[in-house]
């Protein structure tokens, strides 16, 4: 059974205090810690959610007056059989993308890169198609940092250890063509076409069906862009290099589990959910059956505002009920309190004669052991 702690309480409440301590503790032991996030971390972002009054979806709908469309509707990828309704998607994804690069990353989203930068984070897995963690310095699974370079069977494969956050719905700052899969950045070009409801060209396309022109050759069709983001019913185009991510990760054994900001609803999340759960759990020390609920190990923990569902009852050890920011905050002052000494630093010069910060006691970190992996599951998007 889930136990819920109402971080409104520890103030007030001895006993929530002190458990809340306590599974701050137990996060600084931690050494293979992995995160997964939804919507809920960006909350506090400035990023306005679909639905309100002044939402996105309601300013949409005031260019597409006649289009009925729900909120959810326009992460399906149903809407791409009709003309308008694809207008209607594009408009609204460019008005987000707007917002989104105004938006600032919240202290949940530094609190991730906290946790990779003192060596606790085995990977970051999130919902998120507004791409913050990047702004905090982890490399995201969409950006070209985190793929192969070059020609031959391994370009644009995602390269396992570079990726820190893999973005299990896409990016909404890069754009995909529906012919030739070819990729880029989401210039200010194609938010101007995406405004007015429209698609822009493939520029890979154009130049490929130029060159046959050339040549006496018959043209070929070209491609539209469209956001690289993944929609609902719609397989992932990296779902077999995350499916290898995931199962590396399986294999080095995490050790505690973080889910902050989601109501994990999406099939593919809550399998992705449910897997590493199982596998912290067999790897965890057997307890007794006799143990009190105060003393419930520390295994997978759930940060989020509305409770989890009975599904998750024999699954979530802990449920913070709470905004994610406060706790994050809070594990943090707990942590600097309980282990000073990963807080300490020294500045030094480096060759640019610019300052870098560092441990002082970095030259006893430990390097992480590259480990095999085995398989891989196809991440797909897809309701449930």
């Amino acid at each position: 059974m889930t136990i819920t702690l109402d971080l409104a309480e520890a103030a007030t409440n001895s006993h929530t205090r002190r458990a809340l301590n306590e599974l701050s503790a137990a996060v600084v032991k931690k050494k293979k810690i992995v995160v997964v996030t939804g919507a809920g971390i960006s909350c506090s972002c400035g990023i306005p959610d679909f639905r309100s009054s002044d939402g996105l979806y309601n300013m949409v709908k005031e260019r597409y007056p006649d289009v009925v469309m729900k909120g959810r509707d326009l992460f399906d990828a149903s809407l791409f059989r009709d003309t308008t309704s694809t207008s209607v998607f594009y408009s609204f994804i460019a008005e987000l993308k707007k917002k989104i690069d105004e938006a600032s990353p919240s202290p949940t989203h530094t609190f991730i890169k906290t946790l990779d930068s003192k060596n606790k984070l085995l990977r970051s897995y999130t919902q998120n198609i507004d791409g913050l963690e990047e702004r905090v310095g982890l490399v995201g699974s969409s950006g070209d940092a985190a793929k192969s370079s070059g020609s031959g069977k391994n370009a644009g494969k995602l390269r396992v250890k570079e990726v820190r956050n893999v973005q299990l719905h896409g990016d909404i700052h890069r754009v995909r063509c529906i012919m030739c899969s070819a990729e880029f950045p989401c210039a200010e070009e194609h938010l101007d076409a995406f405004l007015e409801g429209t698609a822009p060209d493939c520029p890979e396309c154009l130049s490929r069906s130029e060159a046959r022109v050339a040549r006496s050759a018959r043209a070929i069709r070209v491609g539209s862009l469209r956001p690289a983001i993944v929609l609902y019913d719609e397989p992932h185009p990296l779902g077999e290099d995350i499916g290898t991510i995931q199962m590396a990760d399986v294999n080095k054994k995490p050790d505690l589990l973080i889910i902050m900001g989601t109501s994990m609803k999406v099939h593919g999340l809550k399998q992705l959910v449910k897997d590493f759960a199982k596998t912290i759990r067999s790897n965890a020390p057997t307890t007794s059956s006799t143990v009190s609920p105060s003393k419930r190990p520390c295994r997978v923990l759930f940060v989020n505002k509305t409770a989890p569902s009975s599904e998750w009852a024999d699954i979530i050890d802990y449920h913070i009920a709470g905004d994610t920011d406060a706790w994050v905050t809070k594990v943090v002052e707990d942590w600097k309190r309980i282990r000073p000494s990963d807080w300490e630093i020294q500045q030094t010069l480096d060759g640019t004669d610019s300052f870098k910060t560092i441990k002082a006691n970095a030259a006893t970190t430990q390097m992480v052991k590259k480990k095999g992996m085995f398989g891989f599951s196809l991440y797909h998007r897809s309701t449930g």
